[in-house]
């Protein structure tokens, strides 16, 4: 055993015991300020962190490494420190929890569903085995506590500044994940999870009698033209051998059976693994508007499309991702490898796209606990056993990525 295996399970008891405390006590994003709160305590107490509140209910501990640098480099071209950010996501759903398990939420509608709690207790007990280890690597840790990832607080923090004082250079996060089976850990190249654009459009026609349809402009008949033709934007104007997925979630439009409304709203998400900016030749943002508009036309009424909430794919940096392979074999064996594209959406996104990156999802499905639920079910489970394998495998990446950071930034210059 050797020591970062040791250091893992000698807290491993405590870390479980305070996802347990802040699964019982969820929050929304935004709203996450008794869970900030208890981090702000744990990092206080850990030595050598500056600790520093943003973005709302957003923690940051800055950890310095007290190894001294390279010395061979000098003069005006010295690189600056490295700096890593660890990221762990605070908010919770709002699903009334259905798991009955003796630390169930407390906090009527509101639970934590997709493993948030999890992440946030993760990342304070690597924070606290990588303050013992500061002497060991010469740069900076930010562990970063982010609010409302279900709706791109990342942008928030980074717009904020999270990525300076000191200059982020390369970033990492994990994701604990029930489909993947406890023991596994999934790391691949490129595009992981998908981009994702929440849709909300507004369908405006010309109400009426349903006696007199011919009177009226019906903007239901539109809206549900466009639920089924939209689908061609899969089939016919994206390139089938890219993944996407266009779902509605949400309509809504009349009060009574014999009145034709004047406007009907629909709401829903667009996914995609590949590059899907307005300026890529997919463009499906661009191309899902002007389908929508030109149903809306042929059926006498108008559309009017808006992108309220959006992010873009999550992509590995390859050699973030070889060091994350890396510190998988040396926590699991190289068996535990294996590859899991989601077309789920995570806002770590935004740190990807922006620096060299990683995120890893750690196996937390068991058919002997009981995780064999979806993420954002209301009987969402995570086999607790997963927690010290994504701890350790945090605090072995860190160590790996200051060994030779330059590595990192060599392959995205």
């Amino acid at each position: 055993m050797d020591d970062i295996t040791k250091l893992v399970r000698d807290c491993s008891a405590d870390m479980i015991s305070l996802r347990r405390d802040i699964h019982q006590r969820p929050e929304l994003g935004y709203q996450e300020e008794r869970t900030s709160g208890l981090v702000r305590k744990y990092l206080a107490e850990t030595p050598g962190l500056e600790v520093t509140t943003m973005t709302k209910t957003g923690v940051v501990g800055l950890l310095k490494g007290l190894k001294k640098p390279d010395e061979t480099e000098s003069g005006p071209e010295k690189s600056p420190s490295p700096t890593l950010l660890l990221r762990a996501d605070l908010d919770a759903l709002p699903l009334t929890e259905e798991t009955g398990l003796s630390f169930a939420s407390t906090t009527p509608g509101v639970m934590h569903a997709c493993g948030h709690d999890a992440h946030t207790a993760i990342l304070v007990y690597a924070a606290k085995i990588l303050s013992t280890l500061a002497d060991s690597f010469a740069g900076n840790v930010k562990f970063v506590f982010q609010p409302n990832e279900e709706e791109v607080g990342a942008y928030a923090m980074i717009e904020e500044g999270v990525l300076d004082n000191p200059k982020v250079t390369a970033a990492a996060a994990l994701h604990l994940w029930a489909p993947i089976e406890l023991g596994k850990i999934s790391v691949a190249d490129g595009v992981s999870w998908a981009g994702m654009d929440h849709f909300k459009i507004k369908v405006v026609g010309v109400g009426g009698h349903t006696g007199s349809p011919h009177l009226a402009a019906d903007p239901i008949l539109a809206a549900a033209q466009i639920v089924c033709g939209a689908q061609l934007l899969q089939s016919r104007n994206i390139d089938p051998l890219l993944s996407s997925a266009l779902v509605f979630g949400r309509i809504e439009g009349g009060k009574t059976a014999n009145v034709i409304p004047p406007e009907v709203e629909l709401e829903g998400t667009l996914r995609y693994l590949f590059d899907g900016r307005d300026d890529s030749p997919s463009r499906p943002r661009t191309k899902f508007k002007a389908l929508v508009e030109n149903i809306a036309v042929a059926y006498g009424t108008k559309a009017e499309v808006d992108y309220y909430c959006s992010q873009p794919p999550l992509t590995n940096d390859p050699k973030m991702a070889s060091l994350a392979r890396q510190a998988a074999s040396e926590t699991l064996g190289p068996e535990s490898l294996t590859a899991f594209l989601n077309m789920g959406g995570e806002d770590f996104s935004e740190f990807s796209a922006r620096v060299p990156s990683v995120m890893a999802m750690i196996g937390a499905g068991s058919v002997e606990s009981g995780a064999i639920y979806p993420h954002h079910s209301p009987k969402f489970l995570l086999d607790e056993r997963a927690l010290p394998i994504a701890l350790e495998w945090l605090c072995r990446l860190a160590l790996a990525y200051f060994k030779n950071p330059k590595a990192v930034s060599a392959m995205t210059d």
